[in-house]
């Protein structure tokens, strides 16, 4: 397999990283610390960064600010949505989920659902991308 590095941005000028290896290590504090020190953080009501990526699948690291919203959307695949701090409410046609620390969920693909913070939080997505015949 080849390694797949990102590439530096403005908004990351650090240079690259490995999103894709046989084996990737990712240390989220540190990747939490990243995005909660840059512009972005500081000048929106979110930010987040993709801390692996393959074929298959993607791991995106999001923080919100109290009162952030992802609009109402839907994901190809299944989704993950792992909360590591504060506390977020996740809304689908079907209903509510209020979540904290340590909670998590499954979503089946092309479900409309929207992310509300209700309080500053960030939590782990894993969007697993649906074969192609």
């Amino acid at each position: 397999m080849t390694e797949r590095h990102n590439e530096a941005t403005p908004q990351r000028p650090d240079g690259t990283r490995v999103l894709d290896a046989p084996l990737v290590d990712i240390n989220l504090n540190d990747f939490i610390k990243i995005i909660k020190e840059e512009p972005t953080w500081k000048d929106s009501d979110k930010n987040s960064i993709t801390v692996y990526k393959t074929d298959g699948l993607s791991v995106v690291l999001i923080a919100l600010h109290r009162g952030a919203e992802l609009k109402r959307h839907t994901a190809a695949g299944i989704i993950t949505v792992q909360v590591l701090d504060g506390r977020i409410r996740f809304d689908t046609d079907e209903g509510s989920s209020e979540m904290g620390q340590g909670e998590m969920l499954a979503l089946h693909e092309r479900i409309p659902h929207a992310v509300f913070a209700m309080e500053e939080s960030v939590f782990l997505l894993t969007h697993a991308k649906p074969k192609t015949a």
